[in-house]
């Protein structure tokens, strides 16, 4: 251990402390032991390491050069309507939920009545209590390491969202991540949870926005129960400040019949990770992943998933895309488990990556563990740059080069993002990317 690491985490030891203190009366509770056994367990773990397996290629060294402060014991930040309107993707009319630094802002929150759907801080829907925590707060994540037992030791904020039975809603919810502060360098640290009914359906999208440059850490998992006959549509768009540091762990729970469809669109921080799993769990589940990437500069952006196949008769789809230009470093690990008794599996995964400068990298890793025989599988990646013929045609009809390279780059991209259905949200993404390109 070198002393850097060692001094950081004593000021983790110190930052906890205050956690604890202002708590109050909650810090004899159970749930506070399952605190404070997780920040033992960070203690010894520490931060990952690229010694780690699961974090061969991810060199997030750069987070222990600063000594973050919980957002739980920070100053409160205060935001306006402005700061919410010019961070959406979408109209000003639709269903949002507005959460800053972790906390739930019902000022500035506006879900319709008609949609029926619960949301609250999480430690005001009952987190202290014994049923809560064993209905939804599941600690069997897999690949389980520093940035998760970190997060659980300081569990207290995020986002609860339930969705009744026999609910079917057309209009798409919005949830803005607005993170950050001008006078500190704050750990965010939500633990968000999503529970979809029986029968019921939702288009979900979260926003994740900057309040201003200063660095922060966000350091986020979200849990996912999908009941059964339930369908999910879950967007996320990761666009902050280059300063940043996001790390964020989803878990999916899916139940007989669910359909999970995520897309991840991820083009700002400095250093990002996706850890995106689905643990399919009763039959007759669909599980469905699309991924886009955008990393120039020196920026490094790494996604993780695992879909694990536990039961016969399930089907799953995985496609990511990464765009890289100049310094910049793109990460694909991808893992499709299919168990001993889970026959019938169909499970499909690609990963493609183009490479817009000669000094970007990728590092792509896609895997397929099967441990059943009556199953259809296959997984692949490729790496390649822009083809010069077709850039030579298009220049040939007229069209300048900058404009033909922005075309084959949207063609790229484009069926990862034809499976966002919000077209607002589509529309302005197309636009975002090629700004981002120049």
């Amino acid at each position: 251990m070198n002393k850097a690491n060692l001094e950081n985490k004593n000021w983790y030891e110190e930052i906890f402390d205050k956690f604890e203190r202002s708590l109050n009366g909650q810090s004899q509770t159970q749930l506070h032991q399952f605190r404070k056994t997780a920040f033992e367990q960070f203690i010894n773990e520490g931060f990952p390491t690229t010694e780690l397996e699961e974090w061969k290629f991810t060199n997030i060294g750069p987070v222990n050069k600063i000594n973050f402060i919980a957002s739980a014991v920070a100053d409160k930040v205060e935001i306006t309507r402005s700061d919410v309107d010019k961070n959406l993707f979408t109209e000003k009319d639709a269903s949002i939920i507005v959460v800053v630094n972790g906390l739930v802002d019902r000022e500035l929150s506006s879900v319709k009545p008609e949609l029926k759907i619960e949301f609250a801080n999480l430690h005001e829907a009952g987190l202290n209590e014994s049923s809560f925590k064993e209905k939804y707060l599941k600690n069997d994540f897999v690949n389980k390491d520093g940035m998760t037992y970190l997060n659980s030791a300081f569990l207290n904020d995020g986002l609860f969202l339930k969705v009744q039975d026999n609910l079917s809603i057309d209009s798409t919810v919005y949830i803005l991540f607005l993170n950050g502060s001008k006078n500190e360098n704050l750990l965010v640290q939500p633990r968000n949870i999503y529970s979809i009914g029986k029968n019921s359906r939702l288009k979900l999208i979260e926003v994740y926005a900057s309040l201003d440059p200063n660095a922060y850490l966000y350091n986020g998992i979200t849990e996912i129960h999908l009941e059964e006959n339930s369908n999910l549509e879950f967007d996320r768009v990761q666009d902050e400040d280059d300063s940043v540091f996001h790390i964020n762990r989803t878990q999916v729970f899916q139940k007989r019949n669910s359909v999970f469809t995520s897309s991840v669109i991820s083009i700002g921080g400095e250093i990002t990770r996706n850890d995106l799993n689905s643990a399919l769990i009763e039959e007759n589940s669909e599980c469905h992943l699309y991924g886009l990437y955008l990393a120039d500069g020196k920026r490094m952006i790494d996604n993780h998933s695992l879909i694990d196949h536990a039961v016969p008769h399930c089907h799953s789809n995985e496609l990511y895309k990464g765009i890289l230009d100049e310094e910049s470093k793109g990460i694909f690990n991808g893992k499709v488990i299919v168990r001993k008794d889970a026959q019938k599996t169909l499970a499909y995964q690609s990963n493609k990556n183009l490479l817009l400068s000669t000094k970007a990298k990728i590092n792509t890793k896609p895997q397929l563990e099967i441990f059943a025989d009556d199953v259809k599988c296959s997984h692949g990646a490729t790496v390649g740059q822009l083809d010069e013929q077709s850039l030579f045609y298009l220049q040939s009809r007229g069209i300048s080069k900058t404009v033909a390279k922005s075309i084959l780059i949207k063609a790229f991209a484009s069926d990862v993002l034809d499976n966002v259905n919000d077209e607002t949200l589509k529309e302005k993404l197309n636009k975002h990317i090629l700004e981002r390109l120049h």
